[in-house]
């Protein structure tokens, strides 16, 4: 059975989005493994946005990915990184379709609700990283 991590970011969870996300993988048959709140170190949020360190926005995603607790999920079924990557719609928020998380949900491209592993590795990767 495939995997992914799934992340209810700040944004998600001071709106009081937690319940509305949930509800959409469950109804869509997708099943929680796992799931934790809490606020990020800064060095776990460093080591998942590595990719981005050389950005200039690097340290405004710091800042919101530990400015309050996020909820964290692995949600397995087949197929399941493609699902949720559906699911959630385009990573800039404002492009997202009507009907995904970050469609209905998100109020800019900055503060987008939810994050997806991307991939395979990235998903394996990143439930070593934070269900370690």
């Amino acid at each position: 059975m495939e995997q992914t991590v799934v992340i209810i970011k700040p944004d998600g969870v001071k709106r009081k989005l937690v319940g509305k996300v949930i509800q959409r993988f469950e109804e869509r048959g997708l099943i929680i493994k796992e799931m934790f709140q809490q606020t990020l170190e800064e060095s776990l949020v460093k080591a998942h946005y590595a990719h981005l360190k050389d950005k200039p926005f690097f340290n405004e995603i710091l800042e919101y990915m530990t400015s309050g607790p996020v909820i964290v999920m692995i949600l397995e079924q087949e197929n399941v990184i493609q699902i949720v990557r559906k699911m959630i719609g385009t990573t800039n928020a404002l492009e997202a379709s009507p009907g995904t998380i970050r469609g209905d949900f998100a109020l800019n491209a900055s503060e987008n609700i939810i994050h997806a592993s991307d991939s395979l590795e990235s998903a394996e990767m990143e439930i070593r990283r934070f269900f370690s």
